[in-house]
């Protein structure tokens, strides 16, 4: 028997009152990182491989969003 699991997209917490940012479906399916525009909840969903979409989430962590000042 195959449970079927409920997910969500998650908006960024940087997401302003415009809603500019991006989403995640939560709990991302096995593998991968399906990511999409929140102004276009019905558009294309950019699926990355979870190992790639970690890196990038390391390196931004790592070295701050680039245009922001880092403290």
């Amino acid at each position: 028997m195959t449970e079927s699991i409920a997910r969500t997209w998650r908006r960024s917490s940087y997401s302003g009152a415009d809603n500019a940012c991006m989403e995640i479906l939560i709990p991302p399916p096995l593998g991968r990182a399906p990511i999409r525009d929140s102004k276009v909840p019905h558009g294309h969903v950019i699926d990355f491989p979870d190992t790639a979409w970690n890196s990038f989430v390391e390196a931004v962590r790592r070295n701050g969003t680039p245009g922001t000042p880092r403290h």
